[in-house]
């Protein structure tokens, strides 16, 4: 058993490199802009094929890793980067940022405008169930707000959309984690989120009381320019169908395809400044694009070499009690989310292991489809690799551990459903 915990140890290893080398280097240089994430994980990946022992050839050390960068849901979630990255960029050409800035600075007042980014972000998030969906249409407008507001920033209000986002990743019927959760333990999506409301509606309203807070020091300047509406059409168009219900990918096609023709009509760039401004977009994802596939191929490696089940095994040998049982299940599908950088798959994985303990000690499905939503939630929400903070962090130009130093909502999340378990609240799924 010694030996397997050592190769166990051993298969979680390269992600503890990855961690060591980022933050250690950006420490010593005192500046975590300075560390780039892709280089970080490229010798953390360079680790992984190097003590992979099992497979003697290098090809075949390739072969599996290339298998976990060319997962669908990474290819998916590069898909997304490309049109987001070309949305943004060509939005940007027509002046629809600055538009939107101008009008949100006419109608919110300076000091609600950190509550009310929050109080968006988490209604949009909720009505679309998809937190990238949230933050590809907010992330930019709150950016340019703190661009142009002197004493603002652009880490913290980044941060502001980016827990909204999660609000509803976490709450809302449609969201593919509550369908996962909610699968895995037989029990219908309406009793998960009569559970979850009683976790998750604290955080949100300890968050924005604090942003309402944080909010009375803000002496916005009135916005000086005259509203163009026309110009707001892009960011109403992808929110508008979002909360149709339309892919995420379909909603990025058509408002590129929109701000072609609205930089035609307005005169702000030809067919081949709107090809120019697709191809910039796409540059600008080019290292995100890059992480995330060296990301998905490294925790590939891991799964192979058997990381994730000694996870598992580790974290169910000594269960006894049900706060005990809740926290292992907490635990685990932590750890999976740490390892796969995805909250549906870490569900997906656990779930039919957290439904045995569920059975074996007595606890409520209801309230095992809320811990396991809840924690995959708060661990995406700041891991510095995963595809929300990734994409937040190339559409407002900072980084992603900038981003998590601000992120308020994930953090408070993370607290009251740890409490949730130790007090066993709220009772009636307890």
């Amino acid at each position: 058993m010694a030996t397997d915990r050592k190769k166990g140890w051993l298969a979680l290893s390269p992600l503890l490199v990855f961690l060591l080398i980022y933050v250690v280097t950006s420490l010593v240089a005192r500046d975590f802009y300075k560390v780039p994430v892709a280089a970080a994980f490229i010798i953390a990946s360079a680790y992984s094929l190097l003590i992979t022992r099992s497979v003697p050839k290098t090809d075949d050390k390739m072969a599996i890793f290339s298998r976990g960068a060319g997962n669908k849901n990474v290819l998916l979630m590069i898909w997304i980067f490309v049109l987001a990255g070309a949305f943004a960029a060509t939005a940007k050409e027509i002046g629809a940022i600055d538009a939107t800035v101008n009008a949100t600075l006419h109608i919110l007042p300076g000091k609600l405008v950190y509550a009310g980014l929050f109080l968006a972000a988490c209604f949009i998030s909720m009505a679309i169930g998809t937190s990238v969906g949230t933050i590809v249409a907010l992330v930019p407008i709150a950016t340019g707000i703190a661009s142009a507001q002197a004493g603002m920033s652009i880490p913290f209000i980044t941060a502001i959309i980016v827990g909204g986002a999660f609000f509803g990743d976490n709450l809302s019927f449609i969201s593919d984690t509550t369908v996962a959760a909610t699968k895995s333990q037989a029990c219908s999506m309406r009793d998960k989120f009569r559970v979850n409301l009683w976790i998750a509606a604290p955080a949100a309203i300890l968050v924005a009381a604090l942003y309402v807070f944080l909010g009375l020091s803000v002496e916005a300047a009135p916005a000086a320019e005259p509203m163009e509406w026309i110009k707001l059409v892009p960011y109403l168009l992808v929110i508008g169908l979002a909360l149709l219900g339309v892919n995420v990918v379909t909603v990025l096609a058509i408002g590129i395809g929109v701000n072609g023709i609205l930089g035609w009509i307005l005169g702000s760039y030809d067919f081949v400044g709107w090809m120019a401004a697709i191809g910039t977009g796409i540059g600008s994802m080019g290292e995100l694009i890059i992480v995330s596939l060296l990301a998905g191929g490294m925790l590939e490696i891991i799964r192979y070499n058997g990381g994730m089940e000694f996870i598992i095994e580790s974290l169910t040998r000594h269960i006894k009690g049900k706060r005990a049982a809740g926290f292992s299940i907490a635990a685990l599908v932590s750890l999976v989310n740490f390892c796969t950088a995805n909250n549906t798959i870490a569900i997906i994985t656990v779930g039919p292991l957290a439904k045995d303990i569920t059975e074996r000690f007595g606890l409520d499905p209801r309230k095992t489809a809320s811990i396991l939503d809840t924690f995959s939630c708060f661990v995406q929400g700041i891991i510095p690799y995963g595809a929300q903070l990734l994409m937040a962090s190339g559409l407002s130009g900072v980084s992603a551990v900038s981003i998590i130093a601000n992120l308020y909502y994930p953090f408070t999340l993370g607290i009251i459903a740890f409490l949730s378990i130790l007090f066993r609240f709220p009772r009636k799924y307890s």
